[in-house]
């Protein structure tokens, strides 16, 4: 499996395999093991949940730190890859970690599809 390099190649993807609900599904799943409030409807724009996922991840930056990094665990986001990331702007930052996430529920996603029985 090759990584989608930015949210438009994400989505592309996703649109093209008909796993777009899928993986909104999963966003909602793992948000909600981390104890967040966040529930998209299935059929939500992929812009409107980019942006609202950055905003959430935004928020929780600057006002609840345990509670991003726990969602990080959950989600397993690479801890290399949050590492690798410029932290001196917040708002470049969250936009950056929002891809990462979505690009990790992706993968999630796509497993699940390429190896069901």
């Amino acid at each position: 499996m090759q990584q989608p390099v930015s949210f438009e190649d994400l989505i592309a993807k996703a649109e093209a395999l008909n796993l777009y609900q899928n993986l909104v599904i999963q966003v909602n799943k793992d948000f909600l093991l981390a104890n967040i409030d966040l529930d998209f409807e299935v059929d939500i724009l992929p812009s409107s949940m980019k942006y609202l996922l950055h905003e959430v991840v935004f928020k929780l930056i600057q006002e609840k730190f345990a509670d991003y990094l726990n969602l990080l665990y959950i989600i397993d986001v690479s801890e290399e890859k949050i590492k690798q990331l410029d932290g001196s702007d917040t708002l470049v930052l969250s936009e950056q970690v929002t891809f990462l996430i979505l690009q990790r529920e992706w993968q999630k996603v796509w497993f699940r599809n390429h190896y069901k029985s």
